[in-house]
């Protein structure tokens, strides 16, 4: 109980919550029945989802000089349009905070820099605008309520340098009866989560996620009788509930336990927002926004402490450096020289591992900016006294839970799973709360299923344990991923297909020709061409040209297929081979297409063939980007591009043979859904063309252009990335602009069609349907962990029951897995199931593996 007698109770609504417009009749009964136990609800927002993200993009954008309107335009739309489905309007107090935002991202412009006191200013506008719409909506539905600024209630301590002090703050709280005497009354307290102040009124934030570390501090300020925190999930598991099937929800934790899952990679809760509550003995309860009477986690001063491990967590992108040197054996003051060189960096370090000539140390990018600069700076100062190397691509999978080091005796089989992996770090925390493994990233999602079903696989009945995510969502019904779930409508058609033959690709023509359509509305955009590696089925290279989009190819058998369908005549037609043999390129030539060089080594060892020649040269602009490192098709470690250091001798080589350079080229990866990122590959092959090309006439900018994949994932802005090349275009009159994009044309446009053949329950919750679609028939999954949703089409509509299960096909390979944990209408054998967004690189990179054969396609109208 406060000082005040009020009693407290803190409620914390993350971004995706708040955003929510379906979400707020409940919370609005949430709050109501809090004040109805006698409690007073203070509720702390974080910003509206996504807008976080755009104010960091507005400063970057005005920092460049590039055209920042494109990102405030954003801003007024996200908030405009939750203001308007509430029934609001956009309040005039929002009205101000963006108008101040358009003038601040002016100045910054003019000045072509921000201090970390402008950004922190910049940043946490998000948090004001969004609580000035929930409490007036609150009001609106006659619930007393109060907006009060955050500023007003916590306050940072000096941070070590400008940039901890304004984006990194750190608040200590501690309870305050003046505090609990101010906000005492009826009414809701509505406050911002993320933001406070420094001694001297300033403006700080806490850093991202910092919104949960707001809560608890609160609760301690307030003395509150628990904080609640409410998000899409309903609390801490076993393991990733979505990447693990059988994951069970953890009941109650204490406070260390949940700490010790939060730092080692659960996103649920920010691992900074424990320390407050424990400090404070303030409970925590995580709760799920849109089912509030799901079962939770409750965090509070006791759990089970018996021995045994709680939950297997698993962070990617870790960066691991490794320092060697004979002289460190029985050298004092090694560690502390080294360590002294990270400070200095302002790098934190997280796991360490020794031995007597080595040091290894892995660095979170969650805590730590580890762009190539940072790291090069470190490796310099490091070097001076020993041998640093830096490996990237790792992750750590962690064993959490209570005196690991007693029960390492019955952990021999989780040692085992390890036996194939390259393992660069193990370390086991001081605390005994975890024992943790640093392996390749691309290994790391099969191991914490592995570990997981080792663990806690044979569980049927645990104190303390609860159900699964897919037992909770039992009732529901997954709604269609994309934009136009145009199957759903299509649906007695393809079944009828499947009745053919399965396994089939089935391919709407209609939708190809939707999003044709799209992109020659990019107004900016000169020639739109079809990357044909997607998909080169005839019917839909037929489609696409009849759209009006030309055709891009790598492999001479593509350019020949093109030329046929293009005509003598037509095109564009673009080739762009990639450490291929010179005959491929004089086919290129003798078949029409402009043909593009990304080495100089054909040019140097076969000068005749490209003499006289108009060519375009494909540029490495340094950076690439994209869903998952095989599809990142820039930077030193890519196979991609001329390099930097080649530009100018390729420039003189071409000028020796009169070799023409009107095109530069770059594309950057794959799945990318960011409309500022071909503006920048434009800036870039400007700069190139300028300082060594000045012929170039077009600039491909590639393709790449994400589509969503997951449920909650935005489509690209198409008419964002038009204003965004149109300014670039005003900027650079005398160039063209290509695009070529291939997945962004065909993937939502097709389906995959298998058939149930098999269904085999193997307890703990582990469930398999067998399909007669393998890997042989869609790769990506195997390749690149990709993510394709999976929906039992015989039974679409149908009430139930619900299962959750892996998708798995014929194919003698563990790693033949369609969809992992996957919630369907319980397949009977012979239904029809649906694999969407399989378009692009579906039947294009399909097999006879085990000789089973070719898929069948078809293209519907």
């Amino acid at each position: 109980m406060s000082a005040s007698g009020t009693p407290y109770v803190v409620l914390k609504l993350g971004g995706t919550s708040v955003a929510d417009t379906l979400a707020w009749p409940r919370m609005l009964r949430e709050l109501q029945e809090r004040q109805a136990e006698g409690l007073q609800p203070v509720l702390v927002c974080s910003a509206l989802s996504g807008v976080t993200n755009d104010l960091v993009a507005l400063v970057e954008a005005a920092v460049a000089g590039d055209a920042w309107d494109a990102v405030m335009q954003r801003l007024w739309s996200r908030h405009r349009t939750w203001g308007e489905a509430m029934g609001l309007g956009l309040p005039e107090a929002v009205r101000e905070e963006l108008q101040t935002l358009a003038r601040m991202a002016e100045g910054v412009s003019l000045l072509g820099e921000a201090s970390p006191r402008v950004r922190a200013l910049v940043l946490s506008a998000g948090e004001r605008m969004a609580t000035r719409l929930v409490r007036n909506w609150l009001a609106a539905q006659g619930l007393l309520a109060v907006w009060v600024d955050a500023r007003e209630l916590l306050q940072a301590s000096r941070g070590p340098n400008a940039e901890k002090h304004y984006l990194s703050a750190t608040v200590q709280a501690a309870p305050s009866a003046e505090l609990q005497e101010r906000l005492a009354g009826e009414a809701v307290v509505v406050t911002q989560g993320f933001v406070a102040r420094d001694a001297q009124g300033e403006t700080v934030v806490l850093g991202r996620g910092g919104s949960d570390t707001s809560a608890t501090l609160l609760g301690a300020l307030l003395a509150a009788v628990r904080v609640e925190i409410w998000t899409d999930v309903p609390g801490m598991f076993t393991a990733n509930p979505r990447d693990v099937a059988g994951a069970r929800l953890i009941g109650r934790l204490d406070y260390a336990e949940a700490q010790e899952i939060a730092s080692m990679g659960a996103k649920v809760l920010h691992p900074a927002c424990l320390l407050p509550a424990r400090q404070h003995g303030v409970p925590i309860e995580i709760r799920c926004t849109p089912h509030p009477d799901w079962p939770r986690t409750r965090i509070g001063p006791s759990g089970d402490h018996a021995p045994g491990v709680k939950a297997i967590s698993s962070r990617s992108d870790m960066v691991l450096v490794s320092m060697e040197t004979v002289g460190m054996w029985q050298e004092v003051g090694f560690l502390a020289r080294a360590f002294e060189v990270f400070a200095r960096q302002g790098l934190s370090i997280d796991l360490v591992a020794t031995s007597e000539t080595s040091v290894t140390v892995s660095l979170d990018p969650a805590a730590n900016v580890v762009g190539g600069a940072a790291l090069d700076a470190l490796k310099a100062e490091l070097n001076v006294f020993c041998t640093a190397s830096v490996q990237r691509g790792c992750a750590s999978v962690s064993l959490v839970g209570r005196q690991i080091r007693s029960i390492l005796h019955r952990l021999s089989g989780v040692f085992e799973l390890f036996e194939e992996q390259r393992v660069y770090l193990v370390s086991q925390a001081a605390s005994d709360l975890n024992l943790t493994v640093v392996v390749d990233q691309d290994q790391a999602a099969r191991l914490v299923r592995q570990l997981h079903a080792l663990l806690f696989g044979e569980l049927e009945s645990v104190a303390g344990l609860g159900p699964t995510l897919a037992a909770l969502q039992a009732e529901q019904q997954p709604a269609p991923v994309g934009p136009v779930a145009w199957w759903v409508d299509a649906r007695e058609l393809l079944l009828e297909t499947a009745a053919v033959e399965t396994p089939c690709y089935a391919y709407s023509a209609e939708r190809i020709r939707r999003a044709c359509a799209g992109l020659k509305g990019l107004e900016s955009v000169d020639h739109v061409l079809f990357a044909m590696k997607a998909n080169p089925h005839e019917g839909i290279l037929r489609t696409v040209v009849g759209a009006g989009l030309g055709l891009e190819t790598v492999s001479p058998r593509e350019v020949a297929r093109a030329r046929e369908v293009l005509g003598p005549e037509g095109g564009p037609l673009l080739f762009t081979p990639n450490f291929a043999p010179i005959g491929d390129y004089e086919a290129g030539f003798a078949a029409g297409a402009r043909v593009t060089l990304d080495n100089d080594h054909p040019l140097r060892a076969h000068p005749e063939v490209f003499a006289g020649k108009e060519v375009f040269l494909r540029i490495d602009p340094g950076r690439g980007a994209g869903h998952h490192k095989h599809v990142r098709t820039a930077g030193a470690v890519s196979k991609f591009g001329l390099p930097p250091q080649s530009w100018a001798p390729v420039a003189e080589l071409c000028r020796q043979h009169g070799v023409r350079v009107v095109g530069l080229h770059a594309h950057v990866g794959s799945g990318v859904r960011d409309p500022e990122a071909w503006p920048r590959t434009a800036e870039t092959l400007a700069e190139v063309a300028r300082a060594h090309f000045p012929e170039v006439e077009i600039l491909d900018l590639g393709g790449g252009l994400g589509v969503p994949e997951k449920p909650g994932q935005e489509p690209l802005d198409l008419a964002a990335l038009d204003a965004a090349l149109a300014r670039f275009k005003a900027a650079h009159p005398g160039l063209r602009i290509w695009l070529e994009p291939g997945r962004y044309v065909v993937a939502e446009a097709g389906v995959l069609l298998a058939r149930v053949t098999q269904l085999k329950d193997k307890g703990q919750g582990h469930r398999y349907v067998g399909v007669d679609a393998g890997m042989q028939t869609l790769i990506r999954p195997a390749l690149y962990g990709a993510f394709h949703p999976v929906v039992n089409l015989s039974r679409w509509g149908e009430a139930g029951p619900w299962i959750e299960a892996d998708v798995v096909g014929p194919i003698c390979e563990t790693g033949d897995v369609l969809g992992h944990g996957r919630r369907l209408l319980e397949p009977r054998e012979g239904d029809v199931l649906l694999v969407g967004n399989g378009g692009a690189y579906g039947a294009a990179m399909a097999s006879d593996y085990n000789l089973r054969g070719r898929v069948r396609e078809v293209l519907l109208g």
